[in-house]
């Protein structure tokens, strides 16, 4: 979302850099092209301007101009003040007994998806939530939640059809999920296409019987500033505690994200980056303004990985490596592994400097549909070829081609790179290399081109 910014940041902080000596000129030079970047973007005008104050004002100090680094000085100086902006530190929920979480916004926001997401996450982290549909005007939000409450395996408290009373619903289900143990219950309200005093009335009666510890508006990133005014008007009629940012993935410009905490004064405390239900994380502003500027999120991804690979599975996995008993079985299962992660490209955005090697790397080698078509050919193959890749020759790979869908060259070329990968799980001194050019992007970066333009999987 924010890759145009980034981008823009880059550039002028390049320029910083590359300047021998700084003066007030140059420093002034980049921060006007720096406000114009967070405007393009969306950011909201006071906002924009009080970031901007705040950097010049530090910037301009005799101890950063006279400093060996200027440029870095100054790139530093934005980075905290623009995690400052966004929040500072992370703010978690309040799920102290009784913890009951309203979810509140407009709709196509996201609020029923995002109540799943989160029933989904504090279920990963041990707690018992509960989920209730107090959408009373759309019946279809009610039967999405009951649907998603079953894909997580989550208790989920419906309505009788009829009910128009919101406040005896809720009664209702707090007794429901009481005698179920639910630790954490969230409710998912109605929403409308625009705030009006019948949505604020209802929302209102229901907060004020409910005293929730949290109040969440789930508002689209992808709206910009009137997601920013939704935040206010919402904030001003029940009080919000927090705030989830939506689509996130998406190409929006992103300046609701940076603006939201500054005018509102009530911190995001999480993102949606994806339809999936573990598609939730917590935001933490430091580590988003090292994404924004380019230096990624190292912890991010490793916490992403970690929540989506089984480790028992992972550990098998690297021994039958490690024996050089590797074949297309458990290739298919470490491909799987990386498809359940998201798209690669969300990923690898979270190594440092991965949006300059993206630039460079040919079309096509972060495509998810590579990975279909990979596996696609994968199970063309008898199980004898997938544990004896070896015999895999001519006829056979005609016949795999034509029951994938794919073309004979895509097969050789999957088989070929397949044996090559072997060959170096064969090689500790091999290994070792790879694993050192992968601690490198210029490393990533040739690798992939090695690789015809992609992973080999």
């Amino acid at each position: 979302m924010f890759q145009s910014l980034s981008d823009q940041l880059e550039k002028t902080f390049r320029n910083l850099r590359g300047v021998g000596r700084i003066s007030e000129k140059n420093i002034a030079d980049a921060l006007r092209e720096i406000r114009i970047a967070l405007l393009e973007a969306d950011v909201e005008f006071g906002v924009a301007k009080e970031l901007i104050a705040r950097v010049k004002d530090q910037s301009m100090g005799a101890d950063v101009m006279k400093s060996i680094k200027p440029g870095e000085q100054i790139v530093k100086i934005f980075h905290d003040e623009l995690a400052a902006l966004l929040g500072g530190d992370h703010a978690p929920l309040d799920l102290n007994p009784p913890a009951r979480i309203l979810i509140c916004g407009l709709n196509g926001a996201g609020k029923t998806t995002t109540s799943a997401k989160l029933a989904n996450r504090l279920k990963r982290e041990g707690r018992r939530p509960v989920l209730v549909a107090c959408d009373l005007h759309r019946p279809a939000a009610i039967d999405q939640l009951a649907m998603l409450a079953n894909q997580i395996d989550v208790p989920c408290f419906t309505p009788e059809p009829g009910s128009t009373d919101v406040v005896r619903v809720a009664s209702d289900a707090l007794a429901w999920a009481e005698a179920r143990h639910g630790t954490v219950v969230i409710f998912d309200t109605a929403g409308r296409q625009e705030i009006d005093d019948r949505l604020i009335a209802e929302l209102k009666r229901l907060h004020d019987f409910l005293q929730p510890r949290e109040t969440l508006l789930v508002a689209d990133a992808a709206t910009g500033q009137q997601a920013v005014s939704v935040a206010r008007h919402f904030d001003e009629a029940v009080g919000i505690t927090g705030i989830v940012l939506t689509k996130l993935d998406g190409d929006a410009r992103g300046g609701a994200a940076l603006s939201m905490r500054a005018v509102t004064g009530k911190p995001v405390k999480y993102i949606g980056e994806g339809e999936k239900p573990d598609q939730l994380a917590e935001f933490h502003p430091g580590r988003m303004a090292d994404r924004i500027l380019g230096m990624g999120d190292i912890v991010g991804m490793v916490e992403q990985v970690a929540a989506k690979v089984n480790e028992g599975d992972a550990m098998r996995s690297m021994k039958r490596m490690q024996e050089g008993r590797f074949d297309f079985n458990d290739f298919l299962d470490q491909m799987r592994m990386i498809r359940n992660m998201g798209p690669l490209e969300g990923l690898l955005g979270m190594m440092p400097g991965f949006s300059k090697i993206k630039k460079q790397l040919p079309g096509g080698a972060l495509d998810g549909s590579k990975l279909k078509r990979t596996e696609a050919i994968v199970l063309s193959m008898t199980p004898l070829e997938r544990t004896r890749p070896e015999i895999i020759k001519g006829s056979r790979r005609q016949r795999i081609a034509a029951g994938s869908g794919t073309s004979l060259m895509e097969v050789n070329q999957l088989i070929r790179q397949f044996g090559d990968m072997r060959k170096l799980m064969k090689s500790p001194g091999k290994m070792k290399n790879l694993m050192r050019q992968m601690g490198g992007m210029s490393g990533m970066k040739d690798m992939m081109k090695g690789m015809g333009g992609g992973f080999p999987f």
